[in-house]
């Protein structure tokens, strides 16, 4: 399932996680550690990092929901 390009369209798929209050509170927890890192770059990557690897894993959930759907 292609996840680039229609921005809309990934919003609208990640919904049931971006809706989710311990989510954005860990979220937000993780963010606000990191901006405690001094180095801007080093920060800078972390998050990015961090990025990938949550759009991964919302990758993987969204295809095993897609997968759920169909039995």
């Amino acid at each position: 399932m292609p996840r680039d390009g229609n921005k809309e369209q990934n919003t609208k798929e990640s919904k049931w996680k971006n809706e989710d209050e311990i989510y954005l509170f860990e979220l937000q927890k993780f963010l606000d550690i990191v901006e405690n890192v001094a180095d801007k770059e080093l920060r800078k990557e972390i998050i990015a990092q961090m990025l990938k690897c949550d759009k991964r894993v919302t990758q993987l959930a969204e295809t095993m929901f897609q997968e759920l759907k169909k039995q």
